[in-house]
């Protein structure tokens, strides 16, 4: 998958009215997983994403290994995005949908693995990753 059909699926599934808004969605949302992830998962997962989105896998802070809960994860992506928190929430699980497209699923499997199973919600198909927020 290239950059622009990255961008587009997240700009369409999150029904966002510009592709300079669904760049941004994309950007915090991955930027977010990237700090949950531990070590080298983050990079792995970047290796298999087009170059600029990819970037937004190796910021500063990807392989920490942070841990916060979904409800946290979410809250992050909204700031960053600079949206309200259901928004955050909708635009967040679009990214995630596209990223499971763009990725393998062994790559999938190896970031799922690293997180609690509260985040399932978010890499399910249907689901808009809502369980446990209260927004």
């Amino acid at each position: 998958m290239q950059h622009d059909e990255f961008i587009g699926q997240v700009q369409h599934r999150a029904r966002l009215s510009s592709r300079g808004d669904a760049e941004v969605a994309t950007r915090a949302t991955l930027e977010t997983l990237a700090e949950r992830l531990a070590d080298n998962e983050p990079i792995n997962a970047a290796s298999q994403l087009p170059r600029g989105i990819a970037d937004y896998m190796q910021h500063i802070d990807a392989g920490m290994g942070e841990r916060f809960s979904l409800d946290e994860f979410f809250q992050r992506v909204s700031v960053r995005e600079g949206v309200e928190l259901p928004q955050a929430v909708f635009h967040a699980r679009a990214v995630i949908e596209v990223l499971q497209e763009a990725v393998s699923q062994g790559e999938i499997n190896d970031i799922r693995a690293q997180l609690p199973e509260e985040f399932n919600p978010l890499f399910e198909a249907g689901s808009q990753g809502t369980m446990r927020v209260n927004a």
